[in-house]
Formats: structure tokens, sequence, C-alpha cells
């Protein structure tokens, strides 16, 4: 897949060289190609640098991983997302979020031409996205949205970033669910003192 990655922090630059070496075609969208966050290290296996718009141009899938409170306008910076799917990673941390807005995405939908809008890569630390695997078993992971196009291609590169499944947990009302689930994780790594090396593993009987 050709993808285009918004944000080179932990998350979206985690996952750029998760998914270059699984043999995706990663293409940073940044605002100053020249200067950008983990650009010594990210451009590696491939992965390149361009304009947001150019990024997205050269792409058929868009991982959006800024701060939330950025979302609105990162959506209307993406030029034309008209067949594209967007993947949502972002939380609304302390109420730093879009204004008028419960989750991201929505935000993200209002504010794009595309329906193919999921959230997923939320739920978890970016320290598990860089090594899932606990005791020989990999974690799993969770997507949200009405896209099922959207949900299909997630769950690909979930089980390309080496995560065992992606999860259905629903539509897009289930958005402010999956935000909800992340601040689990936070609350437990963070606020209950577990500490970031810990993850979510579902079980059957």
């Amino acid at each position: 897949m050709n993808i285009a990655i918004i944000g080179t922090g932990n998350v979206g630059g985690t996952l750029a060289k998760k998914w270059a070496s699984a043999g995706h075609k990663v293409h940073l969208g940044v605002r100053d190609v020249n200067d950008f966050k983990g650009k010594e290290e990210l451009l590696v296996n491939g992965i390149t640098a361009h304009s947001i718009k150019e990024a997205v141009n050269q792409s058929e899938v868009i991982l959006l991983a800024t701060p939330a409170v950025h979302a609105i306008g990162v959506a209307q910076s993406l030029g034309d997302t008209n067949g594209k799917i967007i993947i949502d990673s972002m939380n609304i941390v302390m109420k730093n979020g879009p204004e008028g807005y419960s989750n991201t995405s929505d935000a993200i939908l209002d504010n794009t031409q595309t329906s193919d809008v999921v959230k997923c890569f939320n739920t978890t630390g970016f320290n598990n996205m860089n090594n899932p695997m606990y005791d020989g078993t990999s974690i799993d992971l969770f997507v949200a949205g009405d896209s099922a196009k959207g949900k299909e291609v997630a769950a690909t590169l979930a089980k390309d970033a080496g995560f065992a499944e992606c999860y259905d947990v629903g539509g897009n009302d289930k958005f402010e669910l999956m935000e909800q689930f992340a601040w689990f994780w936070i609350n437990l790594a963070g606020y209950q003192g577990l500490g970031r090396e810990i993850g979510f593993k579902l079980l059957r009987r």
C-alpha cells in the first residue's frame, strides 16, 4: 500500500518504520521537508518526505497522528481526500481537542471529502506499536467506523505492525468509546502506576 502519515512523533514515526519494513510505501506529510521531527531516523527503508498534500496525493491510505487539538486544521490541510481511507489514531487528552467535538474522528469526517474514516491505533502506547509481544504472544488492537473497507485496511496494517488481531468495535457511533478505551490504558499506565509496558489481549473460551 501507499500510506501517507501526517505526524512524525512517537506514534506516526513508529508506524512509519513498521509499515516500511513490512513492504509498504510510506510518504510522510510534513510542513517542511528539510526540517521535521525524526527526520534523520525516519528516512530509511524507502520512507520519503513530502508536503502534506503531496503525500496524500500519492497514497490510498492516510494515518493522522498529530495532537488532537489540531484535528480540524490537519484535516483541512490534506487536500483532495475523495476515495481515500483515513485512519485516525488521535485522542482528546485533558479536553485538548477540536472545538465542538467529543472525538477527533467526527471532526475529520466534517472537514474532509471522504466517508472512509476509521479510528484505530489509538488504544495503546507507541511502545506497544514498536514491540507488541508479551511473553511470546502479541497483544490486540481495535477499530471503529462505518467504513468496511477502512476497517479491513486498518486490520491488515495492525497485523503488519505485529499485532495479533484487530477487533471491530462498531460504527462511527463508537468513536467516543474508542477514545474512552484509550483513557483506560492511560489511567492504568500512568495514574495507577502500572507503567507503559502493559497491553490488552482478548481471550475467548
